[in-house]
């Protein structure tokens, strides 16, 4: 019962919004029956609450959400650094954590210029597409190195990276920088440079500043991500903040 409740949450998986019972049964694969048991459960809880066409995430959600030690201490830790990066740039800050394969947005501060960049906060996307999931990768573990290289790359333009020794190639460069980029991998017409949060080695985190692929600045982005980025990791190094 647990298993499946958990199922028709993550049904709402990547963009939230509403689902009707059909939509439910066919992301979930449960028979009708069960579905709508199921929903009506979670809506008893809080954790799903009944919309004009069918159901939503409820604010006990919410409330469990914010108890997760990403949103409660890393992405407090990080705010300061994140507002100083916009300060000084004006762009979109993204701040993301590693999930298994993907890249999870923990915080984001939109900037002047809107982007259309498909990321959210709670939303996942490919290490291999983003500039903040490569910049995660570079420093994982290489089991998770041998993980993504070995599977198909997920592409989610045309510009995405398919060919795994182009991968390989630009982690190592990210190791030896600090700094990854990704132009238009993620979302046609965007560009992002970004850097990891390292504490003892280990990747926290990752910063990352997202802005129209036809204004990018290397030149002038890329410092302002790695000062801010490093200026976090030591704090998180001194604090032990990120340890939960």
């Amino acid at each position: 019962m647990l298993e499946r409740g958990v199922h028709v949450l993550q049904a709402f998986r990547p963009q939230g919004g509403t689902l009707s019972l059909t939509a439910l049964v066919r992301r979930t694969g449960l028979p009708k029956a069960t579905a709508y048991r199921l929903a009506e459960l979670l809506v008893e809880l809080r954790l799903l609450e009944r919309a004009p066409r069918g159901y939503a995430p409820g604010i006990a959600l919410f409330e469990l959400g914010e108890l997760v030690p990403i949103k409660r201490r890393l992405r407090e830790a990080a705010l300061p650094f994140m507002q100083d990066l916009f300060e000084a740039t004006h762009e979109t800050v993204h701040l993301g954590v590693r999930d298994d394969l993907d890249v999870v947005y923990a915080e984001k501060i939109r900037g002047h210029v809107a982007v259309t960049a498909p990321s959210r906060v709670g939303g996942r996307l490919p290490l291999s597409s983003t500039a903040v999931g490569k910049a995660l990768l570079a420093f994982a573990d290489p089991a998770v190195v041998d993980a993504v290289l070995s599977r198909p790359l997920r592409r989610l333009t045309e510009h995405s990276i398919s060919d795994p020794v182009v991968l390989a190639d630009q982690l190592a460069q990210i190791r030896a920088s600090g700094l990854a980029y990704d132009h238009e991998e993620a979302a046609l017409g965007v560009s992002c440079v970004a850097s990891p949060v390292l504490v003892h080695g280990q990747p926290v985190a990752a910063l990352s500043l997202s802005v129209p692929a036809t204004h990018v600045q290397p030149a002038r982005l890329a410092p302002a991500v790695r000062t801010v980025s490093l200026a976090l990791s030591r704090l998180l190094s001194q604090s032990g903040t990120a340890g939960g």
